[in-house]
């Protein structure tokens, strides 16, 4: 990414449960800790949200029982200190506890002009490019960016 570029994430999950379900608690009861964390975090720009301080409302798939999670970082770096250096890394790592194992890729980001906001539809053709074509300049994941490597350790403390 250059100084002309920031960069946006596509995150997407089926929860194993109904939101409002008690198994659901240990998610939805910290959901606007970890967005107010983001907002608060260096290098955010953006994130989208409906009425609620979310997007647990917004369902853009065919799938309704889909959930979104979009924003938009200055940086990679930014978005991999956010991701896995701070108390969202905990929440990543119990995903399995509230969400389905997706068989197709559920996490993108790719680059975007700054201040570009991207929409739903966008980010929904990107994460369809990176499941057909796999990682590429124009829609990637952690892997993709061998300078990253925080990602590598999520499945620790």
């Amino acid at each position: 990414m250059t100084s002309q570029t920031h960069i946006a994430q596509l995150n997407i999950g089926r929860p194993l449960h109904a939101l409002d379900d008690p198994r659901m608690a240990g998610f939805m009861d910290n959901l606007d800790r970890v967005n107010a964390l983001a907002e608060r975090s260096p290098g955010f720009v953006w994130r989208l949200k409906d009425e609620s301080n979310n997007a647990t409302a917004l369902r853009p798939f065919d799938d309704p029982n889909t959930l979104v999670n979009m924003s938009v970082w200055d940086s990679v770096e930014a978005l991999e200190r956010f991701v896995w250096a701070t108390v969202h890394k905990h929440f990543y790592n119990r995903k399995g506890v509230w969400f389905e194992k997706l068989a197709a890729p559920h996490f993108v980001m790719w680059p975007i002009a700054v201040g570009h906001i991207p929409d739903l539809a966008e980010a929904k053709r990107r994460l369809e490019c990176l499941s057909r074509n796999g990682d590429s300049d124009v829609a990637f994941g952690w892997g993709h960016l061998p300078h990253i490597k925080l990602w590598m350790s999520r499945k620790c403390g």
